[in-house]
Protein backbone atom coordinates (compact mmCIF):
# COMPACT_ATOMS: atom_id res chain seq x y z
CA UNK A 1 0.00 0.00 0.00
CA UNK A 2 2.86 2.40 0.84
CA UNK A 3 4.37 1.69 -2.59
CA UNK A 4 1.23 2.93 -4.31
CA UNK A 5 1.13 6.08 -2.18
CA UNK A 6 4.80 6.82 -2.86
CA UNK A 7 4.44 6.13 -6.61
CA UNK A 8 1.25 8.20 -6.78
CA UNK A 9 2.91 11.12 -5.00
CA UNK A 10 5.94 10.86 -7.28
CA UNK A 11 3.73 10.84 -10.40
CA UNK A 12 1.77 13.85 -9.16
CA UNK A 13 5.01 15.74 -8.44
CA UNK A 14 6.29 14.98 -11.95
CA UNK A 15 3.05 16.19 -13.52
CA UNK A 16 3.12 19.47 -11.60
CA UNK A 17 6.77 20.24 -12.30
CA UNK A 18 6.56 19.03 -15.90
CA UNK A 19 3.76 21.48 -16.68
CA UNK A 20 5.36 24.52 -15.06
CA UNK A 21 7.05 25.59 -18.34
CA UNK A 22 3.97 25.08 -20.48
CA UNK A 23 3.78 28.78 -21.42
CA UNK A 24 7.23 28.62 -23.00
CA UNK A 25 6.38 25.75 -25.36
CA UNK A 26 6.21 26.71 -29.05
CA UNK A 27 7.28 30.30 -28.47
CA UNK A 28 9.41 30.40 -31.63
CA UNK A 29 7.95 32.66 -34.30
CA UNK A 30 6.40 31.14 -37.39
CA UNK A 31 7.16 27.52 -36.53
CA UNK A 32 5.34 25.47 -39.13
CA UNK A 33 3.95 22.02 -38.34
CA UNK A 34 1.57 20.06 -40.57
CA UNK A 35 0.96 23.11 -42.77
CA UNK A 36 -0.26 25.25 -39.86
CA UNK A 37 1.55 28.06 -38.12
CA UNK A 38 2.04 28.24 -34.38
CA UNK A 39 3.40 30.94 -32.16
CA UNK A 40 3.50 34.64 -32.84
CA UNK A 41 4.64 36.62 -35.87
CA UNK A 42 5.13 39.75 -33.82
CA UNK A 43 1.51 40.82 -34.22
CA UNK A 44 0.31 39.15 -31.03
CA UNK A 45 -2.06 36.90 -32.98
CA UNK A 46 -2.18 33.37 -31.58
CA UNK A 47 -2.67 31.00 -34.54
CA UNK A 48 -2.87 28.08 -32.11
CA UNK A 49 -5.76 29.42 -30.00
CA UNK A 50 -8.67 27.01 -29.71
CA UNK A 51 -10.22 27.86 -26.34
CA UNK A 52 -13.21 29.94 -27.39
CA UNK A 53 -16.31 30.32 -25.25
CA UNK A 54 -18.61 30.11 -28.27
CA UNK A 55 -18.73 30.38 -32.06
CA UNK A 56 -19.25 34.15 -31.99
CA UNK A 57 -16.04 34.63 -30.00
CA UNK A 58 -14.10 32.48 -32.52
CA UNK A 59 -15.53 34.45 -35.46
CA UNK A 60 -14.70 37.80 -33.85
CA UNK A 61 -11.17 36.67 -32.93
CA UNK A 62 -10.36 35.52 -36.46
CA UNK A 63 -11.96 38.59 -38.12
CA UNK A 64 -10.02 40.91 -35.82
CA UNK A 65 -6.77 39.29 -36.97
CA UNK A 66 -7.46 39.63 -40.69
CA UNK A 67 -6.31 42.70 -42.61
CA UNK A 68 -7.83 44.35 -45.69
CA UNK A 69 -6.13 44.03 -49.06
CA UNK A 70 -5.93 47.36 -50.91
CA UNK A 71 -5.81 47.93 -54.67
CA UNK A 72 -4.70 50.65 -57.04
CA UNK A 73 -7.25 52.67 -59.02
CA UNK A 74 -9.03 50.57 -61.67
CA UNK A 75 -6.83 47.53 -60.87
CA UNK A 76 -7.57 44.03 -59.60
CA UNK A 77 -4.10 42.53 -59.24
CA UNK A 78 -2.75 42.18 -55.70
CA UNK A 79 -0.16 44.91 -55.17
CA UNK A 80 3.38 43.83 -54.20
CA UNK A 81 3.09 45.72 -50.89
CA UNK A 82 -0.03 43.67 -50.07
CA UNK A 83 1.62 40.25 -50.58
CA UNK A 84 2.77 39.97 -46.96
CA UNK A 85 -0.75 40.89 -45.79
CA UNK A 86 -2.21 38.13 -47.98
CA UNK A 87 0.33 35.66 -46.56
CA UNK A 88 -0.51 36.63 -42.98
CA UNK A 89 -4.27 36.40 -43.68
CA UNK A 90 -3.71 32.95 -45.21
CA UNK A 91 -1.86 31.81 -42.05
CA UNK A 92 -4.82 32.96 -39.99
CA UNK A 93 -7.36 31.26 -42.28
CA UNK A 94 -5.46 27.95 -42.14
CA UNK A 95 -4.79 28.14 -38.41
CA UNK A 96 -6.31 26.19 -35.56
CA UNK A 97 -7.94 29.47 -34.45
CA UNK A 98 -10.01 29.60 -37.65
CA UNK A 99 -11.04 25.96 -37.24
CA UNK A 100 -13.81 25.00 -39.65
CA UNK A 101 -15.00 28.54 -40.32
CA UNK A 102 -15.67 29.71 -43.86
CA UNK A 103 -14.63 33.12 -45.17
CA UNK A 104 -16.55 35.54 -47.35
CA UNK A 105 -14.11 37.47 -49.55
CA UNK A 106 -15.73 40.86 -50.23
CA UNK A 107 -14.62 42.99 -53.19
CA UNK A 108 -15.12 46.76 -52.96
CA UNK A 109 -14.45 49.75 -55.21
CA UNK A 110 -14.48 53.53 -55.07
CA UNK A 111 -17.35 55.50 -56.58
CA UNK A 112 -15.71 56.03 -59.99
CA UNK A 113 -17.30 54.08 -62.83
CA UNK A 114 -20.76 52.72 -63.49
CA UNK A 115 -22.50 50.43 -61.03
CA UNK A 116 -22.07 47.47 -63.40
CA UNK A 117 -18.38 48.17 -63.93
CA UNK A 118 -17.74 48.54 -60.20
CA UNK A 119 -19.54 45.31 -59.33
CA UNK A 120 -17.44 43.49 -61.95
CA UNK A 121 -14.23 45.12 -60.67
CA UNK A 122 -15.11 44.25 -57.06
CA UNK A 123 -15.63 40.62 -58.08
CA UNK A 124 -12.30 40.54 -59.95
CA UNK A 125 -10.58 41.84 -56.79
CA UNK A 126 -12.28 39.20 -54.65
CA UNK A 127 -11.22 36.47 -57.12
CA UNK A 128 -7.62 37.74 -57.15
CA UNK A 129 -7.42 37.62 -53.34
CA UNK A 130 -9.13 34.22 -53.18
CA UNK A 131 -6.62 32.82 -55.68
CA UNK A 132 -3.72 34.27 -53.70
CA UNK A 133 -5.10 32.75 -50.47
CA UNK A 134 -5.63 29.36 -52.12
CA UNK A 135 -2.04 29.48 -53.40
CA UNK A 136 -1.01 29.92 -49.73
CA UNK A 137 -2.96 26.82 -48.62
CA UNK A 138 -6.46 28.11 -47.85
CA UNK A 139 -9.12 25.55 -48.76
CA UNK A 140 -10.96 26.91 -51.81
CA UNK A 141 -14.21 25.25 -50.71
CA UNK A 142 -14.17 27.41 -47.55
CA UNK A 143 -14.24 30.67 -49.55
CA UNK A 144 -17.32 32.54 -50.72
CA UNK A 145 -17.01 35.48 -53.11
CA UNK A 146 -19.12 38.62 -53.17
CA UNK A 147 -18.78 42.02 -54.80
CA UNK A 148 -20.23 45.11 -53.20
CA UNK A 149 -18.86 47.41 -55.88
CA UNK A 150 -19.22 50.96 -54.57
CA UNK A 151 -22.29 50.15 -52.43
CA UNK A 152 -20.49 49.70 -49.06
CA UNK A 153 -17.97 52.52 -48.75
CA UNK A 154 -16.13 52.89 -45.45
CA UNK A 155 -15.15 56.44 -46.30
CA UNK A 156 -17.49 58.95 -47.95
CA UNK A 157 -15.41 62.13 -48.27
CA UNK A 158 -14.65 63.27 -51.80
CA UNK A 159 -10.85 62.94 -51.51
CA UNK A 160 -8.16 60.78 -53.13
CA UNK A 161 -7.32 59.27 -49.72
CA UNK A 162 -10.93 58.33 -49.12
CA UNK A 163 -11.38 56.78 -52.55
CA UNK A 164 -8.19 54.77 -52.00
CA UNK A 165 -9.60 53.51 -48.66
CA UNK A 166 -12.61 52.06 -50.50
CA UNK A 167 -10.58 50.13 -53.12
CA UNK A 168 -10.12 46.91 -51.17
CA UNK A 169 -11.08 43.38 -50.30
CA UNK A 170 -12.47 42.76 -46.82
CA UNK A 171 -13.30 39.52 -45.02
CA UNK A 172 -16.28 38.21 -43.08
CA UNK A 173 -16.01 34.91 -41.22
CA UNK A 174 -18.97 32.54 -41.42
CA UNK A 175 -19.85 29.33 -39.54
Amino acid sequence: MKKFLVLGSLAAALLVTGCSNKNNVESDTNVQQSGRYYGSDGSGYDYNRDNFVNLEERINYVEDGLRNIFFNFDQFTVRPDMQSVVERDARILTSISAGTLNVRVEGNTDEWGTDEYNYALGLKRAVAVKNALVAQGVDESKTILVSYGESKPTCTAKTKECWAENRKVTFKMLP
